[in-house]
């Protein structure tokens, strides 16, 4: 029965990484697709979320069986509850990333943001997607390396965030309304997708200790 049930811990571990790789794809198409008028990359992301979905249902369906039926305690309870709560981010990581593209499909032909903030959100989208593929890693390593350089990228992600609601807030700027949304908009999409990551860079850190990171000040 021991073999079993781990066994069946490492089939959780190999669905979350499953996971966070179908969330990897889909923020690196998305994000192509927000800067590049890519529509057919967009579309594709949009039509292929519901597989993150489906794979995060299934997932929380076998974390939760194992729970009723094996009763783990110590470190294979926190693998299971964690993998509870990753899942939920992932899934979340995946809906920002659809988010992302449905933007970039409902200004096709145009580009959704004015050229003066390409550059920020060219570089927003070179750090998410290089977010996405730590985290698939770490999933994979548990590498407490990774996890502090996926909380250092969402520094610089949160910078970013924060110069584009200077831009659009700063007397300089002459974007239409709908510019000023669609920038605010995806700017927090790109941020709050990285958000989730460090999220769960904690919740991995927390697996390896059984104590929760606090940041520093």
């Amino acid at each position: 029965m021991r073999e079993v049930f781990q066994q069946e811990l490492h089939e959780v571990q190999e669905r979350l990484v499953r996971i966070a790789d179908l969330v990897a794809d889909a923020i690196d198409k998305a994000t192509t697709a927000f800067n590049g008028q890519e529509v057919s990359l967009a579309e594709s992301v949009i039509a292929d979320d519901h597989l993150i979905d489906e794979l995060a249902r299934s997932l929380d369906e076998l974390a939760i069986d194992i729970l009723a039926r094996q009763q783990p305690v110590a470190r294979d309870l926190r693998v299971v509850v964690s993998a509870l709560r990753i899942s939920a981010s992932l899934e979340r990581m995946g809906d920002l990333a659809e988010h992302i593209a449905q933007l970039s499909r409902y200004r096709f032909p145009e580009k959704v943001v004015p050229k003066t903030l390409r550059p920020t959100f060219k570089e927003l989208g070179r750090l998410d997607v290089a977010i996405a593929r730590k985290l698939t890693r770490l999933l994979e390593t548990e590498d407490a390396d990774l996890a502090e350089e996926i909380r250092n990228d969402d520094d610089l992600v949160d910078e970013l965030h924060l110069s584009v609601f200077d831009k659009v807030l700063g007397e300089t700027w002459k974007g239409a309304a709908s510019d000023t949304v669609d920038a605010t908009l995806a700017s927090r999409y790109h941020e709050r997708f990285a958000d989730h990551a460090v999220s769960i860079a904690k919740k991995v850190q927390y697996l390896q200790t059984g104590a929760w990171v606090v940041p520093t000040p």
